[in-house]
């Protein structure tokens, strides 16, 4: 009988170890030596020894990571105008609750009243105007009508909560300029893929999301996906991770089985210059003012 639990278990799913409860511990009240140590905050000077008058060295107070950010070169872009200045509580309320028109993503920003900048909807701010835009083109193709109406029902929902007014792109002009640019992306992208097989007991999604946090992978805007970010600040990810959608999304991530995994490497490639038939820029639908024109080289659209 044990024999037989041993080898149920030997070929069960492999799943995330979990760590140890911490022991308990009576709590001491304005004495910091009463407290664990890795809850005593050490304040560290620029030489290196302990200072009070240094800042403090928190996760919590590092920078932020700036977030991918609507292009004109790759997005159709729609502005929502409302008639007064709205609090950004407000506008994290009628969000859409999915990023994604189709199989392309999709971002909405804010015109910050005070700052004048374009940034992801925060909290305890407020926004004059809004910009929604979806991306044109990915390795699934070009955007079309279909997508492009999604978006659109989306965008309007949310303006329609706000109580703003919606401006769209023509879909002719839309869905023309995603196959230009899926046409041109194309000839520049390039990817390398790994397939990583189980070798006997399969895997968990806890495990190997377990596995690939601690190597600095952190989870995408998709189920089943997870991304390690680029150290250049607006880069796509350096690797990307991706596995069963439908076990990403289980109940219990614990028991999902995954056989295998792929680790994917997104590069781009370096053409000659084009002619000057082939280099019609800014594209159609796009003002030169927002559409600087690229390097040589571009990278491949965000969002795989």
């Amino acid at each position: 009988l044990a024999h037989g639990i041993w080898q149920a278990r030997k070929a069960g799913p492999l799943k995330p170890l979990r760590a140890p409860p911490p022991e308990p511990q009576e709590p001491v009240f304005d004495d910091p030596s009463g407290l664990p140590e890795e809850a005593v905050p050490v304040v560290v000077a620029e030489g290196g020894a302990p200072g009070a008058d240094a800042p403090r060295q928190d996760p919590l107070f590092a920078p932020r990571r700036p977030s991918v950010r609507v292009d004109a070169l790759i997005d159709a872009i729609a502005t929502v105008v409302p008639e007064s200045p709205v609090s950004g509580d407000n506008v994290l309320t009628h969000l859409p609750s999915t990023r994604r028109a189709g199989s392309k993503p999709f971002l909405i920003e804010g015109l910050n009243a005070e700052t004048g900048e374009w940034e992801p909807p925060a909290p305890g701010q407020r926004y004059g105007e809004f910009q929604a835009g979806v991306q044109l083109a990915n390795r699934t193709g070009p955007l079309n009508e279909i997508e492009y109406s999604e978006f659109v029902q989306k965008v309007q929902s949310f303006a329609d909560g706000l109580g703003a007014t919606a401006d769209f792109p023509d879909m002719l002009d839309v869905v023309a300029r995603a196959r230009e640019l899926d046409a041109y992306a194309g000839q520049c992208d390039a990817q390398l893929a790994v397939i990583l097989h189980a070798p006997s007991a399969a895997w968990s999604v806890g495990y190997v999301q377990q596995h690939a946090a601690r190597h600095g992978f952190v989870p995408g805007l998709v189920a089943g996906r997870m991304v390690m970010p680029s150290p250049e600040e607006g880069a796509p990810p350096v690797l990307t991770l991706g596995f069963d959608a439908q076990a990403a999304l289980s109940d219990d991530p614990g028991q999902a089985i995954l056989r295998n995994v792929t680790l994917s490497f997104a590069c781009t490639r370096r053409w000659k210059p084009v002619t000057s038939a082939q280099a019609r820029w800014p594209p159609a639908g796009c003002s030169a003012e927002r559409a600087p024109r690229p390097a040589a080289s571009r990278q491949a659209p965000r969002g795989g």
